[in-house]
């Protein structure tokens, strides 16, 4: 493997990580903030912060709590019903 591969699969990467974190962050500010979804989930916000994406079994709750939608907190699980 050469070292411009790596370098380019590393850009791809770093390129489509921050939109895995739009929606947690979309859910965290509707919510009130950290903390606030932390309470209203009844776990620490210091557990929540560690979250990379929404766990599975906390997707359909925070969806109810913020109006994030499943699919965008995880479309991995719930993706988009075809019409």
């Amino acid at each position: 493997m050469s070292w411009q591969f790596l370098l380019d699969v590393f850009r791809a990467v770093m390129i489509t990580l921050p939109d895995m974190h739009k929606p947690l962050e979309k859910a965290i500010e509707q919510a009130g903030g950290l903390r606030e979804l932390g309470r209203k989930l009844g776990i620490s916000h210091q557990a929540i912060h560690q979250w990379v994406r929404v766990p599975a079994e906390r997707v359909l709750t925070v969806e109810r709590i913020t109006g994030v939608s499943r699919h965008a907190l995880r479309p991995d699980i719930y993706p988009r019903e075809s019409k």
